[in-house]
């Protein structure tokens, strides 16, 4: 890799600045000073520093956000804030993106990384990654809507829902529910309750695969995911 490019894309500024920081002899390759951006290094193998302070070469971030509702999964939006937006500009140097979407009212765990892999890996339908979310209902949810739940629920538009596991919390006139399902299809969860003739008054998601969300973040908050946390995701993908 060039070391103007290591060094930009470690957010030491523009390729531009960077060479400033060059002609300053700021910059060291194994204890030398270099000047040559074009230098090739492999900074696994090589100690780069800047005012003798090492440079952390980093490829991929995984943040954990407690998403809250009124910002939207996107990158960039001309009228709303994105979940992007709530980064700091460190963490936004990396370009990330939301893996996978909740709807702008939803709340809860919203992985976002700027490795493309592992977010393709958690959301193909062909890897059956588990999603679990809260919900408040306006209706009584009953053992009947579990057992239409685990057949799968055919929505407005004629599609059959693969098998939802629910789990009744509170059920009366306005019931509390947990459910897992393995797709994520627009609207789902909000969707498989209008098909019961019911309706999603709160929602949050808990879990994907086998992160689970912190319950020390505050909405709008983010955390790095620990390494025990994304091998376990990775061991899931």
């Amino acid at each position: 890799m060039r070391l103007d490019k290591l060094l930009a894309n470690m957010g030491y500024g523009s390729r531009k600045e960077v060479k400033q920081l060059l002609k300053q002899k700021a910059v060291t390759v194994d204890g030398v000073v270099v000047k040559d951006a074009a230098m090739k290094v492999d900074p696994n193998a090589q100690h780069v520093a800047i005012f003798g302070e090492r440079v952390e070469y980093i490829e991929y971030i995984y943040l954990m956000m407690n998403k809250p509702p009124g910002v939207i999964s996107a990158t960039e939006d001309d009228y709303d804030k994105t979940v992007i937006d709530l980064l700091d500009p460190f963490a936004q140097h990396f370009k990330p993106f939301p893996v996978g979407r909740l709807d702008k009212d939803t709340e809860g765990l919203l992985l976002i990384t700027n490795d493309g892999q592992l977010a393709h890996n958690l959301l193909s339908p062909k890897k059956h990654v588990p999603k679990t979310y809260y919900a408040k209902i306006d209706g009584q949810v009953t053992e009947e809507d579990i057992k239409a739940f685990a057949a799968g629920v055919e929505l407005e538009d004629g599609y059959v829902t693969k098998p939802g596991h629910l789990v009744i919390l509170k059920s009366e006139a306005s019931s509390e529910i947990e459910l897992t399902i393995q797709e994520g299809k627009f609207h789902q969860v909000k969707r498989m309750f209008e098909a019961v003739g019911k309706k999603v008054t709160y929602l949050k998601r808990l879990s994907m695969g086998s992160l689970i969300l912190d319950k020390s973040l505050a909405l709008g908050e983010y955390r790095e995911v620990t390494n025990e946390e994304l091998e376990l995701l990775i061991g899931n993908k």
